[in-house]
């Protein structure tokens, strides 16, 4: 990817201590409850896991609700919403022009400890795929391959135009973004889970967004479920059959507050199915779990199944 030479992103400002500063407070984990999740996951060589941002944290992207370090803790803005970004011409200008700005940290992060050991699941045969609720592409990163990215992703770009197929990777995207706005500096201070940032609104007026090259649309938008946006049917049904099919389902770094993975929890409870969750104070789906345990990820994961 090339880097427009007037755009400087403070990376190592940026990572000085995020591996920490978005991660709340939390008790230290239990020998006890090591033992209890591997117990737990041993019979089941077929579970489900899902995760949430809770698990990046640890990578130093910040969630939106933790208490005290969360971005709705941190900040009065709130994320665009689906039918505002359809409607405004401003409000995509906006949208963009903090993404852009945002991209190259946002798209640096790498994976942590909890992603590896998924991955390292995965490859022993420990579960039977991954759903995540993150839009950051770190479980690919970590090399694992069974993925259903529950709300898109935030490293492709697509035209919203009705019959336009139009797709380009985030990566040429911002190469095409560089060239229009040559003078664009950062002035931002802190990268959102969804890869947003707060900018002076002067670089939002002066920021030049390009239209689609194949139907002249100007409704380029992420392939990301924005609040106030559906999850794809088709993406719902394929998540279905995965819980069918699993025999449980281990639910990380979520307080399962939107209903898109909630829903996961109640399909699997409504089927029987045993439930363990490992997050950092409560959730939605405690009542329905048969193990809780309020831990941070990264203390118990990757000391599971890690035999010398």
């Amino acid at each position: 990817m090339r880097l427009n030479s007037v755009l400087r992103f403070r990376l190592n400002d940026i990572r000085f201590s995020a591996k920490t500063t978005f991660v709340p407070n939390h008790e230290p984990i239990k020998e006890t409850d090591i033992k209890k999740l591997e117990l737990f996951l041993e019979a089941k060589p077929n579970v489900l896991v899902l995760t949430g941002a809770g698990i990046s944290t640890e990578s130093g992207i910040p969630d939106y609700r933790s208490e005290g370090v969360g971005m709705y803790a941190r900040t009065t803005s709130r994320p665009v919403q689906y039918m505002d970004f359809l409607k405004s011409k401003k409000v995509r200008q906006r949208y963009w022009a903090r993404n852009f700005v945002a991209w190259p940290r946002f798209s640096s992060f790498e994976p942590n400890a909890v992603h590896h050991s998924l991955a390292r699941f995965e490859r022993e045969g420990r579960l039977i795929g991954l759903v995540t609720q993150n839009v950051d592409r770190l479980h690919q990163k970590s090399g694992s391959k069974n993925v259903i990215e529950l709300h898109g992703s935030g490293y492709v770009v697509v035209c919203l135009t009705e019959n336009c197929n139009y797709k380009i990777d985030r990566h040429d995207f911002q190469d095409i973004l560089n060239t229009l706005n040559a003078n664009m500096v950062d002035k931002s201070d802190m990268v959102r889970p969804d890869g947003d940032v707060e900018i002076p609104q002067e670089y939002i007026d002066n920021f030049n967004v390009p239209i689609c090259p194949e139907c002249n649309g100007d409704l380029l938008k992420p392939d990301i479920v924005f609040f106030g946006d559906n999850v794809p049917r088709t993406r719902i049904n394929s998540i279905a059959s995965m819980i069918c099919n699993s025999d449980g389902l281990l639910v990380l770094g979520s307080s399962l507050s939107v209903f898109s993975g909630y829903r996961i929890v109640l399909h699997s409870y409504d089927l029987g199915l045993p439930i363990a969750i490992v997050n950092i104070g409560p959730t939605r789906g405690d009542a329905k779990a048969d193990l809780k345990i309020s831990a941070k990820c990264g203390d118990i994961i990757p000391k599971l199944f890690n035999f010398k």
